[in-house]
């Protein structure tokens, strides 16, 4: 039995959490030195408390390390311990890094750059579509996108990814057999087909508030930078820029309208050196050692749009991720509603432009 499964079963044990996890990882060999160390030597390590050691002596007599291998192996979910090779190389170099993770899906990560997507859960449809088109166009350039599937613009870098098949890692705040928040089944499931779950909270943990700033590290120290769309003052999302930066990686912030309550902590990354984000561009440029070979991947995979006639780029550079209307677009052009709404469609079929109702519509490109 792999050694990782007694580190997994004393994870079981109530009162033994992350940091006590960590003082007994400091103090003894393995996992399976500590499950049959003697009680004097627990008692040795100055950090445990009398009453964790007590329940550690208590919960080894009947725990079954073999059990519980049995039963992740059963539901497919694989148990990463620090040091492992698989284990994610950049989250290996953060300060405190999860000595346990719990993946489900499509693991090893495949060789390619990741950034993290991150903002509100009350997102506007503006940073909805911000979340998507930019995830979309990252996914097209061969890279990975990371976020912690919760509702707003965590869904949305998600289904962004997954509308061109790339890969996408959900980083969760509970266990990996919880679905949080519940309307995310659907693409649960489908994350773990195209990508992978991630968590280094044990089975049944609910997704209690405390877990999140301690997920949030994760979605950070995976990636090489992380990337903010609309976040209020006091945003979770800002919690996991700031490790971003402790991290040394880079931190992204798109700005929003100066009205929107939305993009107040967006607005505030930027002011303190966030690199503002208006197009795919912006990020790529601040990753200048990317190989030769991926910046060429990269070029092809963008010149791989759709061909617009030049009347049809006129219309396209009109519509914004913002919904327009087609009334505006006709009046600026000095086009006829009639005209614009037949480029409309076209572009539409496309795939480059959406309808909204009422006459409204928006990018589903950031740019050609």
């Amino acid at each position: 039995m792999d050694d990782c499964f007694y580190w997994v079963a004393l994870q079981t044990i109530p009162g033994v959490g992350l940091r006590t996890l960590n003082h007994l990882h400091n103090s003894f060999p393995s996992g399976e030195a500590v499950w049959k160390a003697k009680e004097a030597e627990l008692r040795g390590v100055t950090q445990l408390s009398p009453e964790v050691v007590n329940k550690i002596i208590y919960y080894r007599d009947l725990l079954e390390p073999e059990k519980i291998a049995e039963e992740l192996q059963k539901k497919n979910i694989r148990v990463i311990f620090y040091g492992h090779p698989d284990y994610p190389h950049y989250l290996g170099e953060i300060a405190h890094p999860p000595l346990i993770l719990y993946v489900s899906g499509n693991f090893p990560i495949p060789e390619k750059p990741l950034l993290a997507v991150v903002g509100a859960r009350r997102a506007t449809p503006y940073g909805i579509e911000v979340a998507k088109c930019l995830s979309r166009e990252l996914t097209r350039l061969g890279w990975g996108i990371v976020s912690g599937m919760a509702r707003g613009i965590d869904t949305a870098a998600h289904e962004g990814a997954l509308q061109e098949s790339g890969y996408t890692i959900a980083v969760l705040g509970c266990g990996i057999d919880i679905c949080y928040p519940r309307e995310n089944y659907k693409l649960k499931e489908k994350i773990a087909q195209e990508g992978c779950l991630l968590t280094e909270f044990p089975l049944g943990t609910k997704p209690e508030a405390k877990n999140f700033p301690i997920r949030n590290r994760i979605i950070s120290g995976c990636t090489l930078g992380t990337l903010v769309v609309e976040a209020e003052e006091k945003s979770g999302a800002l919690i996991t820029a700031a490790f971003a930066l402790e991290q040394g990686r880079e931190v992204f912030a798109v700005p929003g309208p100066v009205t929107s309550t939305r993009s107040r902590g967006t607005h505030a990354l930027i002011k303190q050196g966030a690199k503002l984000v208006e197009r795919v561009e912006d990020i790529l440029e601040e990753f200048p050692y990317l190989s030769c070979s991926e910046k060429q991947e990269q070029q092809k995979q963008r010149e791989s749009g759709p061909e617009l006639s030049e009347e049809e780029k006129l219309v396209f550079q009109q519509i914004t991720l913002d919904p327009v209307h087609l009334d505006e677009v006709a009046s600026v052009l000095g086009f006829s509603v009639a005209r614009v709404s037949g480029i409309l469609t076209t572009l539409e079929l496309k795939g480059v432009v959406r309808q909204l109702p009422g006459g409204y519509y928006i990018r589903t490109r950031v740019i050609l």
